[in-house]
């Protein structure tokens, strides 16, 4: 009974944005969400038949929410007043600049705003988004100057696939007869080569640090780091089927970051204007991405200079991992010492206080030290989230290929 119910609600929310469209058409008064002021923003929603509905996002206050994880803080609800035309409306306060993600609550559905463009997707789910302008965004905006962002499909033998990954070249990059360095940029579980481009606005930022002059014109790879996916699931291309007797062929098993270096990297630099050199490789990744960070770079020492993990350190286990922990500590050790031998230019491990993977980078940062590898560890407010990340990127681009 329940389903129908979820069905039933889910038709007249469809029918009410639907109504709003047509309402739209005919001429009459167009329903502005959001609406930007000054110092407020207005969510308007209509919903004929709904009983209750509220509004979430990143800028609503923070409740502690039970998760697997442990209790982690996260976005509440906000209720929202019924008025003429049924129309639901709220007003909040105008929250710091970032870029939230949100939806409406229709008697406990959750629903995207049908009368705001900007959409974001996250995996397999679509979300409304409100990018607030101020001095933190102002390079998630559109530059002046942009580059392209291409899908390409490459030949990837280690997973024995042919597969999809995003390509940003620069402005200018066609025209030019340079060589580009090349940063490799990797996604978390739960998202595929779409993740950075999209959510982490990484166009819009490389766009503008080149154009300000703050970071060198660079290309941006951005591959899929799940390994049974051929691409995105958005192109309904099934899995490979997983071995599951190979934990190397898991997402933190050892088969994706050896396509990095064996399969991605020789491709681009047969395929782009590359400077092929290690002082010309950057590698950086979020949380999985990070761990794909870590392995690649302790793997291949000496192949990229610059290695950026983000919101992911060492000292976990997955999965039934029974390995001794002191053992896996002296593994470690051993690697990082190699690391520091091989050299490199730049390492930079950033995290959020809250993050709950925070000890673990803690236990990374104290490594890095006791093996005497030079690296900055960057610590800000907050927890495991884009708005950490994009920051991050804003923060090391700058710092490549100098």
């Amino acid at each position: 009974m329940k389903k129908y119910t979820i069905l039933i609600i889910a038709l007249f929310v469809c029918v009410g944005a639907f109504a709003q469209e047509i309402g739209n058409f005919m001429g009459r008064e167009p329903i502005v969400s959001p609406e930007i002021g000054k110092e407020t923003i207005t969510f308007r929603f209509s919903a004929p038949y709904a009983d209750d509905v509220k509004l979430t996002g990143g800028f609503a206050p923070l409740q502690k929410v039970e998760t697997s994880f442990g209790t982690m803080d996260m976005p509440g609800n906000i209720d929202m007043v019924k008025g003429e035309n049924s129309l639901w409306s709220v007003t909040v306060p105008m929250p710091e600049p970032e870029l939230y993600t949100y939806s409406f609550i229709v008697d406990g559905v959750s629903v995207n705003d049908p009368n705001n463009i900007f959409m974001q997707r996250d995996g397999t789910r679509y979300l409304s988004v409100l990018l607030v302008p101020g001095e933190l965004t102002e390079n998630y905006f559109e530059a002046n100057e942009r580059g392209n962002l291409n899908q390409v499909w490459y030949d990837s033998p280690t997973l024995g696939m042919t597969r999809r990954l995003f390509v940003y070249t620069p402005y200018g990059y066609a025209d030019s007869k340079d060589k580009y360095p090349v940063l490799y940029l990797l996604h978390g579980a739960g998202g595929d080569e779409d993740a950075w481009s999209t959510m982490g606005r990484t166009c819009q930022i490389l766009d503008n640090l080149i154009e300000k002059g703050l970071a060198k014109p660079m290309i941006c790879v951005m591959p899929n780091g799940n390994p049974t996916q051929y691409a995105a699931r958005t192109l309904m291309i099934d899995e490979k089927p997983v071995d599951r007797n190979n934990p190397e062929m898991g997402m933190m098993g050892n088969l994706y970051p050896k396509s990095i270096v064996e399969d991605i990297v020789p491709f681009i630099e047969k395929t782009y204007k590359v400077d092929a050199r290690p002082k010309s490789r950057a590698i950086a990744g979020l949380s999985m991405g990070g761990g794909h960070t870590i392995t690649t770079s302790l793997m291949y020492p000496g192949f990229f200079d610059y290695i950026c993990p983000l919101s992911m350190g060492i000292g976990m286990r997955f999965g039934n991992d029974n390995t001794d922990q002191e053992e896996i500590m002296k593994n470690y050790e051993t690697q990082f010492k190699a690391l520091k031998k091989e050299g490199y230019k730049l390492y930079f491990l950033a995290c959020g206080d809250t993050d709950f993977l925070f000890e673990s980078a803690k236990t990374l940062d104290k490594m890095l030290t006791d093996t005497g590898c030079e690296h900055t560890f960057y610590v800000t407010p907050g927890g495991h989230t884009w708005s950490n990340w994009r920051i991050y990127l804003n923060t090391f681009a700058p710092l490549l290929f100098k």
